[in-house]
């Protein structure tokens, strides 16, 4: 029994590592033989649809439609296209207010989903690009550019910027934690971009040769799903590093959980959709990068299990403090978030990293049993004016 016990142990072990330090080793590894070279151009400009599905985003489509038509891009290579889904606040009022010849509006009659207002808009598009953007997202006036010259080279078919968290509040958990853990996730994208092979875009910025547009289905990421697509075709998908949208983190922790739980359900149905395209190397990414990471809850419960039954040896003793001490760390920066609204630097990882977690295997759970999240409400401490002070910021 000893044996087994110190087996799973060690699995377990091998689990965590590799998920967080030899992924990430085998993509450098890889990437120091094969290697993918864009041959970008600074004066390819190719005409852009900027796609936006928006509802009940009258705190931000203002701001955010006027930024866009702002980019320092040539006016006759950019347009932009907003799907109202249905929304019941001002959100069309406020479109219906501009004036520029390269804003297309549209109204969905009734709700439909972020994905099918998309597929709508998608039909009305002129541009050689497709560019999809949130509508409380700021981009920097020149990410655009940076981002359209990959696509000089006809072997690119997507490429991906990076979300920045606004750090409003520096002392909350999930502010600070979410901005920690985009920073590892770029990290990650930049070692799989050396590849050619970014697994999954960021929502809010990221764009596509509209040759290469599916049919997004309802109940998918458009941000796993179309980079899946694309790169199962053969096509590169790139991280321009630094082409980077800036958000405000929500501050509510109730919010974080349900927004990844979501992201990891609907990832979890994509992949296993699309499994019948996936091979080589990205099944191989799918597992390491999403997959595995996802159910990590499980050897870490199973750590800790093995730990205690093999305390009576001094070694697995003293990791079983180390996981007790770590467990109680994150019980604390909890309750000092609900209490208190603010959270002890020492505390906020342990606390972040289990929230985020715990988050996504409910998701993948969730998407075993048949939940779908086709329609979902925006995370509100995410949304307002806060967010247009400080979007002038240069990122």
């Amino acid at each position: 029994m000893s044996h087994f016990l110190q087996a799973v142990f060690w699995a377990c072990v091998a689990w965590l590592v590799y998920v967080y330090a030899g992924y990430p080793l085998c993509l450098w590894l890889i990437g120091c033989w094969r290697s993918f070279k864009p041959m970008c151009r600074a004066d390819y400009l190719p005409k852009v649809s900027v796609l936006i599905s928006a509802r009940n985003e009258e705190q931000d489509i203002g701001w955010k439609v006027s930024e866009t038509l702002g980019w320092k891009y040539p006016q006759g290579q950019l347009e932009v296209i907003v799907a109202s889904d249905a929304s019941e606040d001002r959100t069309d009022e406020i479109l219906q207010g501009f004036h520029d010849s390269r804003l297309k509006y549209v109204r969905m009659s009734s709700r439909v989903g972020k994905n099918e207002a998309l597929n709508h808009i998608s039909r009305l598009a002129s541009g050689d690009v497709l560019f999809f953007s949130d509508a409380n997202s700021h981009i920097d006036a020149d990410c655009l550019r940076k981002m359209a010259n990959y696509f000089a080279d006809p072997r690119v078919g997507c490429v991906t910027g990076v979300e920045k968290t606004l750090q409003d509040r520096k002392d909350q958990a999930v502010t600070l934690g979410s901005e920690n853990y985009l920073e590892y996730e770029l990290f990650i994208s930049n070692l799989e971009s050396k590849l050619g092979s970014v697994l999954v875009c960021d929502g809010s910025i990221f764009c596509i040769r509209r040759e290469l547009f599916v049919p997004l289905e309802s109940n998918l990421a458009n941000d796993l799903e179309l980079p899946l697509h694309i790169g199962n075709g053969g096509h590169a998908v790139l991280c321009e590093p630094s082409a980077r949208s800036l958000e405000k983190a929500t501050q509510s922790p109730r919010e974080e959980f349900l927004r990844r739980r979501r992201i990891c359900a609907q990832g979890a149905l994509g992949f296993w959709r699309l499994r019948r395209s996936i091979g080589g190397l990205r099944l191989w990414q799918v597992l390491s990068h999403k997959l595995f990471r996802w159910l990590v809850p499980i050897p870490l419960a199973a750590l800790l299990l093995s730990s205690a039954l093999l305390w009576t040896r001094p070694f697995f003793l003293l990791c079983l403090l180390l996981q007790l001490a770590a467990y109680v760390l994150a019980l604390l920066g909890m309750i000092l978030e609900s209490r208190l609204r603010r959270a002890h630097g020492l505390l906020i990882m342990p606390y972040y990293y289990m929230l985020l977690h715990v988050a996504a295997l409910v998701g993948v759970i969730q998407a075993l049993c048949g939940k779908r999240f086709a329609m979902w409400d925006v995370a509100t401490h995410s949304r307002g004016q806060e967010t247009q002070t400080v979007g002038a910021e240069r990122i």
